[in-house]
Order: C-alpha cells, then sequence, then structure tokens
C-alpha cells in the first residue's frame, strides 16, 4: 500500500488531500479546498495576495487533510506536488512546504504537472475514465485538446491561440457586469437567455478546414470576446439583452469546443471522452457533448469538486509518477510554463 500527500497551491485555491491504493485501486481519502474570495473585488487574482494567502493556509489545509483521512504525517510514503504551470509565487509556497515535509519525513518528493493532474481528475470519481481516450481540458489559464493513448503519453492536438475557455468566460462576465468568477454566473445568466437573437460566428469552425491544418483542432475566443464587447455597447437596454448576450456567448463557445473534441474522437477513434477542468463543470458543455457524441462515445466529466483545482489529482497523478520512479530533487524548481511530460 502507498499513501500519498498531495499538495496544489498554483493559482488561488490552497488545497491537500491524502489518496492510497489499499484496496488495489487509487482511493480518495480527504480532500480540503481553501478558496481566495479575496480576489473577487478585485475582478481577477491578484498573484502577490495569492502568495500571501497560501503561506497563512497551507499548515492548516495539510493538517486537515491528514486528520480527515484519519491518518498521521508518519503514515505518509510520499508527497506530490503541483510545480508547474501557474503563477510562481503561488507555486513555490506549496512546493517549498512539500520540500521541507519531504526532508523531514524522509520520503519522496513527487514533482507533478497542473494539467496532468486535470486529466487524472475524473479518474478518481469513476475508474472507467482511462486511457485510451481523448481529453478535453478547459480552465481558467488553459484549453487543451489531446489524444491520451495511454497514462503517461500525450498527444497534444490543439490549444488556444489566445484566450482560454475560462479566461472568456471571466472577461464576458466582466463585460455584462458579473461577479469574479465569472463561469458560473454566466451560465446562470444563459440559462434565461433566448439563443436566437445572438448569434455570434463559432471562432475557427469552418466545415471545409483540412485535417492537419492547425486550426482544425485550435481554438481561439479573442474575436468571441470581442464580438460580446460590440453587443454589450451596441445595446440601448442592456437589462433586457443581457442575458441573451450571455445565451449566444455560451452557445458559441460550448459549440466550438465539442465539435472540436468530436473531430479528435472520431480521428483517432476514440470511445472515450474525458473532461477536465473548471469549465468541465459548465453543464451546457457536457450536454451538448452527449447529444454531439450519443451513442458512439462514452462522456466522463469529474465531479465539480475535482473540476477545479484540488489536491486529489495532484496526489493521483503523483501516484502514477511515483510508481513510475519518479522522484523530484531537493532544488526543483516551479514553473509558470511548462508542456505536460510525455507530450508529443
Amino acid at each position: 500500500m502507498t499513501r500519498i500527500l498531495g499538495i496544489e497551491t498554483s493559482c488561488d485555491e490552497t488545497s491537500a488531500a491524502v489518496i492510497d491504493d489499499a484496496s488495489g485501486a487509487p482511493s480518495l481519502l480527504s480532500l480540503v479546498i481553501l478558496s481566495q474570495d479575496v480576489h473577487t473585488i478585485f475582478g481577477g487574482v491578484v498573484p502577490e495576495i495569492a502568495s500571501r494567502a497560501h503561506l497563512t493556509a497551507i499548515v492548516p489545509v495539510v493538517r486537515e487533510a491528514i486528520a480527515q483521512a484519519e491518518s498521521t504525517l508518519a503514515d505518509i510514503d510520499a508527497v506530490a506536488v503541483t510545480t508547474e504551470p501557474g503563477l510562481v509565487g503561488a507555486l513555490m509556497v506549496g512546493l517549498n512546504y512539500a520540500k521541507g515535509l519531504s526532508l523531514t519525513l524522509e520520503v519522496p518528493l513527487v514533482a507533478v504537472h497542473h494539467m496532468e493532474g486535470h486529466l487524472f481528475a475524473t479518474s478518481l470519481d469513476d475508474p472507467r475514465a482511462e486511457p485510451p481516450f481523448t481529453a478535453l481540458l478547459v480552465s481558467g489559464g488553459h484549453t487543451l485538446l489531446l489524444d491520451v493513448p495511454a497514462w503517461g503519453e500525450y498527444k497534444l492536438l490543439g490549444a488556444t491561440r489566445d484566450d482560454a475557455a475560462g479566461e472568456a468566460f471571466d472577461k464576458v462576465a466582466k463585460l455584462l457586469g458579473l461577479p469574479y468568477p465569472g463561469g458560473r454566473h454566466v451560465e446562470a445568466l444563459a440559462s434565461k437567455g433566448n439563443p436566437l437573437r445572438f448569434r455570434f460566428s463559432r471562432p475557427m469552425l469552418h466545415r471545409n478546414t483540412p485535417i492537419g491544418d492547425p486550426s482544425y483542432f485550435d481554438v481561439s475566443f479573442s474575436g468571441l470576446k470581442t464580438a460580446v464587447l460590440n453587443a454589450v455597447r451596441g445595446s440601448d437596454d442592456i437589462e433586457r439583452d443581457r442575458a441573451d448576450i450571455a445565451r449566444g456567448f455560451q452557445d458559441a463557445l460550448v459549440d466550438t469546443l465539442v465539435e472540436k473534441t468530436a473531430r479528435a474522437a472520431s480521428m483517432y477513434r476514440r470511445d472515450r471522452i474525458v473532461l477536465g477542468g473548471g469549465v468541465a463543470c459548465n453543464r451546457a458543455l457536457r450536454d451538448a457533448l452527449r447529444v454531439r457524441v450519443a451513442g458512439d462515445v462514452q462522456l466522463f466529466a469529474p465531479s465539480p469538486r475535482l473540476a477545479t483545482d484540488n489536491a486529489a489529482m495532484i496526489a493521483r497523478a503523483g501516484l502514477f509518477r511515483y510508481y513510475h520512479g519518479e522522484r523530484a530533487p531537493l532544488d526543483q524548481p516551479a514553473r509558470a510554463t511548462a508542456p505536460l511530460p510525455g507530450q508529443a
């Protein structure tokens, strides 16, 4: 049996979790997530504030995760921690704390890529969400479309050329006068909107795009965001139009992601699609993708607590890396950007 403590501090959530494989499969024993609500008043994450908040929260969050797992630090066999990508200052808080634990407990330190964590997250909810599959990772900072033939082997098919999907939701929320983070607020407003009043073009979604063209799988949302801006500025009654604009935006973004993902699953003949990242909570995206691939492909999406940034996914990815003999040195750096390990 291996018991791993996971630590996640890549942005504005301080999180710790414990998993083990005593039952023969990874089992989540505890998960603690502390979100930093202070960023709401700024309309976005302030890196310096995020780092300071992690410093205050990391010790009690880890202690609570250990307690909920009915464990002690002496029971931990390894410490897995997010080292990339993310806000460097925030990453360093979790990484340095993990290094200290590793050294004190004399257990291995395992470095985990944040987006690989999102790939593993859904498998903690449903063990059938394992390779081979097509993966769509959609978060505030990333939009990645991947073919995953096996854990640790990732073929990048497409990515955003500008705004990530979650970032687009946040910016549109701000344009519509909604709180940050904007995803759930835009979704709630869009559910009340008329889909026929504002039909924005689907960015980089051309039916005659040949396979092999870079735009076949890539996405771009900056133009869609500008279209929303123009709609807001052109409205003579924003209270009347707000929900309809939100619906038009969400439909355009969802249609684009769904079609690109369906293309990937079809090309690589995958019968499973796995979603990951905060935007995977969006019900419209899940429902549209289920309808698009109905009868041919199974869709797996994480529960809300495993979709957003969390340490359970880091511990799960760390368990995989641990069993493959990977150990991080004590001079392991934190990186703002980095490709997925094993990415082709």
